[in-house]
Order: structure tokens, then sequence, then C-alpha cells
């Protein structure tokens, strides 16, 4: 069997409910299971794929999450199936993700902003926080993006996550 997970992306950024969707499949009907974690505390479930012909079925799963105690901002969702023979865990793939809540309380949403020549994160995090001190919040929402928090490029695109 064989799992295509197509969101979350990696190193999207997720809210309270993280939506995970792609195919899967391979049988007749098989049983799916994910796992949403940090290392901490985590959410498990399952769900159905396949196309009852032995085929591929896409599959879409919203995952409630805001129970969880994660203590990171970074997450890990990872999709597998169960072997019968053994309980091992097969074809998993693992998606990192960073996790919204984490980062601003009451996240729900982000905003994209493209960096101008001359801006810093100290400003725009004045600009859309009030406060340059809360910089860190852009840094961590974009690990794809801001590698050196003493260097960002005009041009690139960030998120600036929201309340």
């Amino acid at each position: 069997m064989s799992i295509d997970v197509q969101q979350p992306r990696p190193l999207g950024l997720v809210g309270s409910h993280v939506q995970i969707a792609g195919t899967a499949g391979g049988a007749f009907e098989a049983q799916f299971n994910y796992r949403i974690h940090e290392g901490h505390d985590e959410v498990v479930g399952g769900f159905m794929a396949g196309d009852g012909t032995g085929g591929h079925g896409q599959f879409q799963v919203s995952v409630d999450v805001s129970g969880a105690s994660f203590a990171l901002d970074r997450l890990f969702v990872e999709v597998f199936w169960v072997s019968p023979k053994d309980g091992a865990e097969l074809d998993k793939v693992i998606v990192p993700v960073v996790y919204g809540p984490r980062i601003v309380p009451g996240y729900r949403v982000y905003q994209e902003y493209a960096i101008q020549p001359g801006d810093t994160l100290w400003g725009i995090a004045t600009q859309f926080y009030g406060s340059g001190n809360l910089y860190t919040r852009l840094v961590r929402a974009n690990p794809h993006v801001i590698t050196d928090p003493n260097v960002i490029h005009p041009g690139s695109v960030i998120r600036v996550p929201q309340a």
C-alpha cells in the first residue's frame, strides 16, 4: 500500500484544526492511521481509504488538536498503516509543520508579507504586533525563509501569524 500526503505541506503553518489530505490505498479498502505530535503529547486517529477495487482513494481528515498540551511549535504529522502481522507502522509519511497557537496565542490565520528594502524583523513585528520584541514570532513561523534572523532578503515572502 502507499500513502501520498498532499496537505499539510512541509513546514506549513497550522492551527488547532489540522487538515490532512492526500491519496492512499493499494487494497480494496484499508485502515490508515495518523499521529500528530511533538515528542511530549500526541493526537491519534484513523480513517479508511481505497477505491473499492484495490486502487487508491482520496482522503481528507480534519483533526482537532486544541486539547493537546503541545510544548513546542514544531509538530510532526504522521500517516501510516499498521501491519496485522506484527503491529509495525508501515509506509509512514512524516510531514513537519509549524503550530501557530504556540507562536501567537489565539492564532487563527496568517497574512503574507513581502519583505521590502530596508525592512527589519523588528520593524515588521512593530508594524503587525505593536512591539519589535515580538520579532521571534516571525522567525518561528517562517523556518523555511528565515534561517538567520539578522539576515532577511527583499522580495522574500513571510507569514505573519494573526490572532
